[in-house]
């Protein structure tokens, strides 16, 4: 139960970020308990309005089944369909370099969809939605964490005003909590406070974004292209749209990125596959450097760890956002349970069972996806045949494609049953 006095007070749960995974914690908590809940934000996202300019925002997601049936358990997914969101049904992936390629359906396994592409602020408005309308989340943003000291019984906190200068003291209000829950993302404040190192490793290459029309209509399948200067991707968006990821290294992502958007189609056109129709226009664009990371250990005492404050993973199967939320609904359903039995929400049992539940299947999938991005980089010609292969007998291997498919979906593996 929350509980004021004078400039402080006390919450049983207190979320640090309230991006897409701290939101869907905040969610899942506050549908399955009575825990009082704070979350804690920097900056609300702007309204979502049709129509706008520019017309769709370059960050995007792809919302696995698993991720999709959170946003229904807590009554989000419509919030999400009302505003935008592209289903796509199909999945190609291929060797730019041989004739290797996987062509994941979803009829493969008698599904309707394999998942959803959705701009990353619709997930968000979509969420806070929810807890807008709930009673036991108190929302804050605007709000930046200043301290963060560790007690046996609770994590006390000390907040400001995100644009108050680090000398005044005004705007500061202590927050007490039985648990703190670190959603802040790579650059993670609460992981820094508890002291917990994050290992990173920089990969070669940049990622270009960009946001264009195409003279094809709406499309259902996502695909991606392996090349010795690294992948191409289209994610399909509503309409006439598509999400464009371009990777190469850090010189030539700079050259582009400066090229005005007329010469940027030109070499888009020239360089991307064929198989993509004619590009119209570019709506925008941006870049950024790829990173791999990941935390010691996703637990101090009485703080976990969500999301990108726990992991980053290379987006060249854009399941990151999708093991943020598995983290989210894991977290979730355990504090959920230990409160449901009587037992303290924040103790170190409980939260190692978290770590021991999300820690072995993250690593393992970051270090399939550098397997991956490695495998493909420039190889001898004995090698590339070799992964050609590995590609076309992955197409026609029946049982093995099912499970690859069932499992970046989602729906098979040791899941949480608010993923289900």
């Amino acid at each position: 139960m929350q509980v004021s006095s004078g400039n402080q007070i006390d919450f049983d749960v207190v979320i640090v970020g309230g991006g897409m995974v701290g939101s869907m914690v905040a969610a899942l908590l506050a549908q399955h308990t009575d825990l009082s809940i704070a979350v804690l934000e920097v900056k609300r996202p702007d309204a979502f309005e049709r129509g706008s300019s520019p017309d769709y925002d370059i960050r995007v997601s792809a919302l696995s089944i698993a991720t999709q049936n959170m946003f229904k358990k807590v009554g989000a997914w419509q919030g999400v369909l009302d505003r935008r969101a592209c289903l796509y049904r199909q999945m190609l992936v291929w060797d730019g370099e041989e004739s290797g390629k996987t062509h994941f359906k979803a009829d493969d396994i008698g599904a309707s969809e394999l998942g959803h592409i959705v701009e990353n602020r619709v997930v968000q408005l979509a969420l806070l939605d929810v807890l807008d309308a709930s009673e036991n989340i108190d929302y804050r943003s605007g709000v930046r964490l200043r301290k963060c000291v560790q007690g046996t019984d609770a994590v006390t906190l000390v907040t400001a005003s995100h644009s108050a200068a680090a000398d005044d003291t005004s705007s500061e209000l202590t927050i007490r909590t039985r648990l703190l829950i670190g959603a802040d993302g790579a650059r993670s404040s609460v992981r820094e406070f508890a002291n917990i190192a994050m290992h990173t490793d920089s990969y070669e290459h940049h990622a270009l974004v960009a946001t264009v029309t195409t003279a094809a209509e709406q499309q259902d399948i996502t695909w991606q292209r392996f090349m010795p200067t690294g992948p191409q991707a289209l994610l399909p968006l509503s309409g006439s749209r598509a999400s464009m990821v371009w990777y190469h290294n850090a010189e030539e992502i700079s050259r582009l990125s400066a090229l005005d958007d007329a010469s940027f189609l030109q070499e888009m056109m020239a360089t991307f596959p064929e198989k993509l129709g004619e590009l119209t226009s570019v709506l925008q664009r941006g870049s950024f450097p790829i990173v791999k990371a990941h935390a010691d250990t996703y637990i101090a005492n009485r703080i976990a760890l969500v999301g990108d404050a726990a992991h980053t993973v290379h987006p060249l199967a854009g399941q990151g956002l999708n093991l943020g939320m598995l983290d989210a609904a894991s977290l979730a359903e355990l504090v959920a349970d230990a409160h449901a039995a009587g037992n303290d929400i924040g103790t170190r049992r409980l939260l190692r069972r978290y770590e021991r539940w999300r820690r072995g299947d993250n690593a393992l999938m970051i270090t399939a996806l550098d397997g991956f991005y490695h495998a493909f980089k420039p190889q001898p010609q004995p090698f590339r045949k070799l992964r050609s292969t590995a590609l076309s007998i992955a197409d026609n291997a029946g049982p093995v494609k099912q499970i690859i498919m069932k499992y970046a979906m989602g729906t098979s593996g040791d899941l949480p049953r608010y993923a289900k």
